[in-house]
C-alpha cells in the first residue's frame, strides 16, 4: 500500500518513521515542513501540500484534537472537502478524540464511500521508538484486515480489533483514565516511602520488579528519580482525556469515584503552576511534574537523586518488516 501521513508531532513523527523503516512508501505532510524533514523521517516523501496525498491508498492522521481532525478532513483545504475529486479510499486516525467527533468524521466519510478506522494508540514517543506501542481499532473489519500489517509495524505489541463504530475511542479513553490514576497513586506511595526514609530510586526499583510493575511504571521512573519533566504528555492533555472519560461515565451512569478524585488532584496541579515564573510553560512540561504538587502537599522536599535508572525503553535497531499474507490467511484476525 502507498500510505500518507498527516501530523508530525511528538507521536506522529516516530510512528510514521516506523512505516518508512518497515519498507512502506510513505508521503508525509505537516503544517511546519521542518518537522517532516527530520533525520528520523529520512526516506519519506515530504509533500508540499496536502493535495499530494490525495492518491494514497490509506491516509493516517495523528493530530492534537478532534477539531484538528475535522479541519484536516473537511476544512477549506481538507483531504475530503466538498468538491474534491480525488481522495484516499481509507482513513486511519490515531488521534485521541471524543466518540462524538469520531462519529461525525465517520458519518461524513460514509457519504463519500471512504472507509474509516479509529486506531488510537497507547504509549509515548519512546515507546514508539522502542517497539512497545500498542493500538486498538474499530471500524469496518475488512479495512482493518487490509491495514493490519501496517498497524503492527507501528504498534508491534498488538493491534486489537474492538468492533464497529467508535468502540476503539472508548478503549483508549478508558486506558488513559487508568493511566492517570496509576500515575497519581504511584507518586503518592513514592512520596510516602521517601518521607519514611527510602530513596525514590530504591523504592521504584522494588515496585518495578514487583507484581505491580509495568511498562508505564518503568518508563516514568527516571522522571520521578531525577525530576526530569521533559514532555511526553502534558497535564493539559491528561485533563482533556479525563474530562472525556468522566463525561462518558456520567452519560452511561457508571460511578467513578476514584477517577473523579484523581481529576481533582490533577486540577490542583494547575493551581500550583501559578506559583511558577511561567505557568503556561510549566503546564506544557510532562504530567510527571505532578510529583512537585503532591510533594508540596506532603511537605516533602524534592531533589534530583542523580541516579542513572533504566526506563526499559531501549530503541529497536530495526522494526520487523511486514510479512505478506493473503486475505484468506488474515480473515477473522483479531489482536
Amino acid at each position: 500500500m502507498k500510505l500518507g501521513w498527516i501530523g508530525m508531532g511528538r507521536m506522529g513523527a516516530p510512528m510514521a518513521a516506523r512505516l518508512v523503516r518497515a519498507g512502506y512508501a510513505v508521503v508525509v505532510w505537516n503544517r511546519t515542513r521542518a518537522k517532516a524533514e527530520s533525520e528520523e523521517l529520512k526516506g519519506a516523501n515530504v509533500a508540499d501540500s496536502r493535495s499530494e496525498l490525495a492518491d494514497v491508498d490509506g491516509l493516517f492522521t495523528m493530530l492534537s484534537t478532534g477539531q484538528d481532525v475535522i479541519e484536516v478532513c473537511f476544512g477549506a483545504e481538507g483531504m475530503f472537502r466538498e468538491g474534491a475529486k480525488t481522495f484516499p479510499r481509507l482513513l486511519v486516525d490515531c488521534s485521541t478524540i471524543s466518540m462524538a467527533e469520531s462519529a461525525e468524521v465517520r458519518a461524513r466519510l460514509d457519504k463519500l464511500g471512504v472507509q474509516f478506522l479509529a486506531a488510537p494508540v497507547s504509549g509515548n514517543p519512546k515507546c514508539v521508538r522502542a517497539g512497545k506501542l500498542s493500538c486498538v481499532v474499530s471500524g469496518p473489519e475488512d479495512a482493518f484486515i487490509e491495514v493490519k500489517p501496517a498497524l503492527l509495524a507501528i504498534a508491534p505489541r498488538g493491534a486489537a480489533y474492538a468492533g464497529a463504530g467508535e468502540l476503539a475511542r472508548m478503549c483508549k479513553i478508558a486506558v488513559n483514565l487508568l493511566l492517570a490514576v496509576v500515575n497519581e497513586n504511584m507518586m503518592e506511595v513514592t512520596l510516602l516511602a521517601q518521607k519514611a526514609g527510602v530513596p525514590r530510586h530504591a523504592f521504584l526499583e522494588f515496585l518495578n520488579n514487583s507484581v505491580m510493575g509495568s511498562i508505564f511504571t518503568r518508563y516514568k521512573t527516571p522522571a520521578l528519580v531525577n525530576l526530569d519533566w521533559t514532555t511526553t504528555f502534558p497535564p493539559t492533555g491528561m485533563r482533556k482525556d479525563m474530562d472525556l472519560g468522566l463525561s462518558i461515565a456520567r452519560d452511561l451512569g457508571v460511578p467513578m469515584p476514584v477517577t473523579s478524585a484523581v481529576r481533582e488532584v490533577l486540577q490542583s496541579h494547575f493551581g500550583a503552576a501559578q506559583l511558577k515564573p511561567d505557568p503556561a510553560a510549566y503546564l506544557q512540561k510532562d504530567f510527571a511534574a505532578l510529583l512537585e504538587t503532591l510533594a508540596l502537599l506532603a511537605d516533602v522536599k524534592l531533589e534530583s537523586e542523580k541516579v542513572a535508572v533504566s526506563d526499559g525503553l531501549e530503541p529497536e535497531k530495526e522494526p520487523p518488516r511486514p510479512v505478506g499474507r493473503t486475505k484468506a490467511e488474515t480473515t477473522g484476525a483479531r489482536a
